[in-house]
């Protein structure tokens, strides 16, 4: 089955692999799947990272994202030892190196500091050093690293302000912007005022979206979470992720906007929604609804 393709920008469409069911353990089995189902790429994380994105190729499928760490990792690269820094920059030029030679072209990272009791300008400044020293590895392999905006844990560049700061600093333009709106919604920042500012610097995207409510915001307030009611499963107070469509983006301008910056990237479906999460068939129903949606924007 030929790949499917958004209508607006004709960018591939996959997916992003998640964890927490059974059925995304097998790399080989996940592959058939996804081939068979009209999805081009995974986005896969670091674990055998090499092994994976050969597993991949085999079944036709395009190199996606490579993380940069497994999850809980990515805090050690804004720790305030710097030799606990160097350790884990030694590691990432092995991980690049290798995952490179297999085919990644973008890494994905996060920026949650290790020490959220120190200031945001100090762990700000540890972020920029630490990803600064991956510019020659980054130069020597001719791919780049993608910051994905999640504001969770404390993250030190997930906003205008933060991003505009650290591109400036780190000064190369092997670092670019996982373009999510889905984190924007969250935090009342315009995704598309944002994607227009930062259109030259997105060598990726995920596709999730956020639906908001009014009366939720009235119950819980933006900054808090039920305390006698159930909260939302990958949400929290009066917000909640969904799939693609389901929520406030605009994925149709969204597109037009990549398109007219001559973006030419993958645009990856990040299931994250209550009500298809958790289960293998509601998985890979919101994941073939997802792609279903993104065909027609």
């Amino acid at each position: 089955m030929d790949p499917s393709k958004t209508a607006t920008g004709g960018f591939t469409v996959g997916y992003r692999r998640i964890g927490g069911t059974s059925w995304q353990e097998s790399l080989p089995a996940v592959a058939e799947w996804t081939a068979q189902n009209g999805f081009g790429f995974v986005d896969i994380g670091r674990t055998r990272a090499p092994e994976g994105l050969a597993t991949l190729a085999k079944a036709g499928l395009t190199a996606g994202q490579v993380d940069l760490f497994d999850w809980g990792g990515y805090q050690s690269m804004v720790a305030p030892d710097s030799d606990e820094r160097r350790q884990v920059i030694a590691g990432l030029n092995e991980h690049i190196e290798a995952s490179a030679a297999a085919g990644a072209k973008v890494f994905f990272t996060l920026s949650p500091p290790l020490d959220m009791s120190k200031p945001p300008r100090e762990n700000f400044g540890y972020l920029v050093e630490a990803y600064a020293a991956l510019v020659p590895v980054l130069e020597r392999t001719q791919t780049r690293v993608a910051i994905e905006g999640w504001p969770g844990m404390g993250s030190v560049c997930c906003t205008p302000e933060t991003y505009r700061a650290f591109f400036k600093e780190v000064g190369s333009d092997r670092f670019g912007v996982n373009y999510d709106p889905s984190h924007l919604i969250r935090l009342g920042v315009d995704p598309l005022r944002f994607l227009k500012e930062f259109t030259d610097r997105v060598v990726h995207v995920h596709a999730k979206d956020t639906a908001r409510s009014a009366e939720e915001l009235y119950e819980y307030g933006w900054g808090s979470f039920p305390v006698l009611a159930r909260s939302h499963g990958f949400g929290g107070g009066p917000w909640r992720y969904t799939l693609p469509g389901h929520g406030e983006a605009n994925w149709h301008e969204t597109f037009r906007v990549l398109a007219a910056g001559g973006y030419q990237g993958l645009v990856s479906i990040e299931l994250e929604d209550e009500n298809f999460n958790g289960s293998e068939a509601g998985e890979k129903r919101g994941l073939i609804k997802s792609r279903e949606y993104l065909e027609g924007c």
